[in-house]
């Protein structure tokens, strides 16, 4: 009798097994129809060949990058191999890496070329128009080897590493991110026009190289987005970091934007699609609120030779043309009827041109500032911008 028993459980065990395998097991076309139609809300889908499955690992043939509503706009990715898949509570997917074959395109003596492309953590929602943090397409990591761009067989372009991350702030507040593009350079010897080679030989930059480095969060409940830093800096040259800070740019702000956005492409008729788009921006610019914002560049050299570059030109030394300019700002500057703009700008330029280190032109208002007042003083009264905004201009500070 109890032979009998074991006998009967141990089918039902086998039974409940073969029934459950299947619903265990990955749906890789299922998966790369949910990127896509996350992808969709930007403006882009993918297409594709088939999707393979080998254990957690979906394996994406022929894939295609797309711009929705232009078939003919597409870019070949390849291959691309998703490891660590699980399907999600929502009908979404994880991955713990997606990798991509590497890309080489020529034609002729023309190339480019990117290696090692990764993005690590990858969330694939369930319901891509739905409007919580688990219906955004979301990735912790991104990154790539050298990138390079080759015109006539030389290198004229190259990033010796991308790398971005995004993280998760606690309770699912918002997120965290910033991005590096180290070992940008930038070859400019061969330019061809001759008065724009004479002047990148006068202010010695034949050869560029620098990062780009970015940081910021995104508040969602607020919609506090706050870039801290968006800088571009080379050697020899300088460091150019733009910042800003304003509000109203939550979920369903972005939400809206796409739906715009994807209505504006299925249109057929582009000019009016670009109309609708305008007054669909008009409207939603009114949800935000300016916090603050400033753009700060710090000298490496390149000031002194740009004055003796444009002073070569006018027949004058640098310090005659750095004279000049810091008499020609105010008679400028008066022209806008900004008369306290006016000092700052004549104070700041003058000190810069004198011992150039650094010029910063930020506003940062005493409350945060709708957007419908800055239009509403950019139409009426232009002239009280600086002042509704808070702007000041300063230099070597």
């Amino acid at each position: 009798m109890m032979h009998t028993r074991k006998i009967r459980l141990m089918m039902a065990s086998a039974a409940f097994v073969t029934l459950a395998g299947p619903a265990f097991a990955l749906d890789g076309a299922d998966m790369m129809k949910k990127l896509s139609a996350a992808l969709e809300v930007n403006g882009t889908s993918l297409a594709f060949d088939k999707a393979e499955v080998d254990g957690d690992a979906v394996t994406a043939s022929g894939v295609k990058l797309q711009v929705t509503g232009q078939p003919g706009d597409s870019i070949n990715i390849g291959d691309v191999t998703f490891e660590g898949v699980e399907e999600s509570d929502d009908g979404g997917y994880t991955a713990e890496t997606v990798s991509f074959a590497d890309v080489n395109v020529s034609e002729k003596e023309d190339s480019v070329s990117v290696k090692q492309i990764a993005i690590g953590g990858l969330s694939v929602p369930g319901n891509a128009s739905g409007g919580t943090i688990d219906d955004i397409l979301l990735y912790e990591s991104f990154g790539t080897g050298p990138i390079e761009v080759k015109v006539k067989g030389k290198d004229v372009f190259k990033i010796a590493s991308i790398e971005s991350n995004l993280s998760r702030q606690g309770n699912d507040a918002g997120f965290d991110f910033d991005a590096t593009l180290a070992g940008l350079s930038a070859d400019l010897s061969d330019v061809e026009d001759a008065k724009a080679k004479d002047a990148i030989e006068k202010l010695g930059v034949k050869q560029l190289d620098g990062q780009m480095t970015m940081k910021g969060s995104w508040e969602l409940e607020s919609g506090n987005l706050a870039v801290e830093e968006y800088a571009f800096d080379f050697k020899n040259v300088g460091r150019l970091n733009i910042a800003m800070d304003f509000s109203g740019y939550t979920l369903q702000f972005l939400k809206a934007l796409q739906e715009a956005n994807k209505a504006a492409q299925a249109n057929p008729n582009k000019e009016e699609a670009n109309q609708a788009m305008g007054l669909a921006m008009l409207g939603l610019m009114q949800q935000l609120t300016f916090n603050s914002a400033s753009i700060r560049f710090d000298d490496a050299s390149i000031t002194k030779k740009a004055l003796d570059y444009a002073g070569s030109q006018q027949g004058v030394t640098g310090e005659q043309m750095a004279q000049s300019l810091k008499g020609l700002v105010p008679i400028m500057m008066a022209q806008l009827n900004l008369p306290d703009l006016q000092n700052q700008v004549s104070a700041a330029v003058s000190t810069y041109l004198d011992a150039p280190k650094s010029l910063t032109i930020s506003a940062e208002p005493e409350k945060p500032v709708p957007f419908p007042m800055i239009m509403g003083a950019a139409m009426g009264a232009p002239n009280t911008i600086p002042s509704v905004l808070g702007v000041k201009v300063t230099a070597n500070d």
